[in-house]
């Protein structure tokens, strides 16, 4: 009897940690089509230090630093870097971590943000910490700009889609190899260009992953750019139509005070932002500019920034890029300077011409030419996910209300798109789109705002059906101070009446009434 308990006790040992087919110093040698591993070694528990990274010189001064990454509590891990040439211009490095223990038998690649050119350290940290072998990209190019992009179409495609593939494929190849067997399921998870990443894999490469996480996917990319250039040259068209920054509060307030109880319930958030009809005209001072009121220059430029964007022939190019409740965070595109995602997109992909400025943009001539310039590199958003869906792929889409940067009503115009490609039937099954009342872009902001996508990801898989709610929490120093549920798309959070409207519990998702009318018009 005791040799079979000691032989039961050292079998389940080998299956809860299996032996590896190589180490991690022999991966350094392990060869792979265009692929140079530069290195593989063994991190040790808490011992990750991210390589420092410049802040950008054409940031934000206003900006909030980045957070500091806190990679203390790290399991060790493998990590291996290398470098794929699928062409002769191209130089994507990527880093693949592999749990030493606790591998949960899974893969996941992680998205980029604004226009990569940098491992996402972060979110590799956390898929490590999930169980998961991760990988990241810097999508074939160093420093968040579009600079690469100027007589190298090759890395172009690269950033557009070529390297987040590759990344898949070799990634996998790299797990299989340390954990001696392949990885039996694989997701994406992403959040801004990530998200556009995470559509962008679905669309191209329908069988890198069986589930697939977009969070505020920043698709239909040159008509968003476009759009934003097009937004900020408006919002600076007179010397008193840009509405200043220290106004912004006061907007704010106002909108709050006309459309927040819309939702039954009092809480400096828009439950549904598109049932707010507010009128900037309300706001037009009286006499001369003040701190509590808009010129009327000014009341037009809020108009502007709640319509959709056309052409200068009248057709419509891209939804609104703001709703009522950005107001705060109005500086990201009308502020002096357009954001920089955008105002690099013009000058390096659109121009081809590092000495485009904004002095030079002529919205008869401009428009035209970069809605089409990138030819669809970075801008596939086909509906018709059927080789993705036919193979049993999930794909959930998250974006928040209140993003002030990626437009919110894009998620919802590609989410009923393809559920008018693709029929009714995929909803719940193959897709589900959940907008995040009160956030800002990829998380932040007045409404609760933190929710583990993974785990709705993986209970998506093992049940068969999308959440029927998602519960996000919102924390201030330190301490959770509302929690509330997020809605599958066509749904609302609505207090049930009794209890803490600070409380998930006390609210039930229900159909969402259309809305009576849009904000500015």
């Amino acid at each position: 009897m005791a040799r079979v308990v000691v032989g039961f006790v050292v079998a389940l040992s080998l299956w809860a940690s299996p032996a590896r087919a190589a180490s991690c110093v022999d991966l350094a040698t392990l060869a792979l089509p265009a692929t140079t591993i530069t290195s593989a070694q063994i991190v040790e528990t808490g011992a990750f230090v991210p390589p420092a990274v410049p802040r950008p010189a054409n940031a934000d001064p206003n900006a909030e630093p980045p957070i500091p990454q806190n990679f203390s509590s790290l399991p060790a891990f493998c990590r291996v870097m290398a470098t794929l040439t699928p062409t002769r211009d191209s130089d994507i490095k990527i880093e693949v971590w592999l749990p030493v223990s606790g591998w949960n038998g899974k893969f996941q690649g992680v998205g980029n943000g604004g226009w990569a050119g940098a491992i996402g350290y972060a979110a590799l940290g956390a898929a490590v910490r999930a169980g998961y072998a991760g990988a990241s990209t810097d999508t074939g190019h160093v420093g968040n700009t579009a600079a690469f992009a100027v007589g190298h179409p090759e890395k172009l495609i690269d950033m557009g889609y070529r390297a987040v593939h590759e990344m898949t494929v070799r990634g996998k190849s790299i797990a299989s190899a340390f954990y001696g067997r392949a990885p039996t399921s694989s997701m994406f998870n992403g959040c801004s260009l990530g998200g556009r990443q995470a559509i962008t894999e679905a669309n191209r490469y329908p069988a890198d992953y069986d589930a697939i996480i977009a969070g505020a996917p920043a698709i239909y990319n040159m008509s968003t750019h476009t759009a934003r250039i097009a937004l900020n040259a408006a919002a600076q068209r007179a010397s008193d139509s840009r509405i200043p920054r220290d106004k912004y509060a006061m907007v704010h307030d106002a909108v709050l005070q006309a459309c927040d109880a819309l939702d039954g319930v009092k809480d400096g958030v828009l439950e549904d932002p598109l049932r707010c009809a507010f009128d900037p005209k309300v706001l037009q001072c009286a006499g001369p500019d003040g701190p509590s009121c808009l010129t009327a220059a000014q009341v037009e430029t809020m108009r502007i920034m709640y319509a959709p964007l056309k052409t200068p022939t009248g057709d419509v190019y891209s939804p609104p890029l703001l709703q009522p409740g950005t107001e705060l965070g109005w500086n990201t595109l009308t502020g002096p300077q357009p954001v920089a995602t955008a105002y690099e997109a013009f000058k390096y992909v659109v121009f081809q011409d590092p000495a485009w400025t904004m002095a030079k943009f002529n919205a008869a001539t401009d428009i035209p030419r970069a809605l089409k310039a990138d030819e669809g590199l970075l801008s596939l958003t086909d509906p018709n996910l059927k080789p993705y869906f036919s193979r049993g792929g999930k794909l959930l889409v998250y974006h928040g209300w209140q993003d002030p940067q990626v437009p919110a009503q894009t998620s919802v115009h590609f989410f009923n798109e393809v559920v008018k490609t693709m029929g009714a039937s995929v909803v719940n099954q193959s897709i589900q789109l959940y907008m995040v009342p009160g956030m800002n872009h990829c998380g932040g902001g007045p409404g609760p705002n933190v929710f583990d996508k993974v785990a709705a990801m993986e209970g998506w898989l093992k049940g068969g059906s999308a959440p029927n709610q998602i519960v996000a929490s919102h924390v201030s120093n330190g301490a959770v101070d509302r929690t509330r549920p997020l809605c599958p798309y066509g749904q609302v959070a609505k207090w049930k009446g009794i209890g803490s409207t600070d409380e998930a519990a006390n609210f039930a998702c229900v159909v969402n009434e259309p809305a009576r009318g849009s904000a500015g018009r």
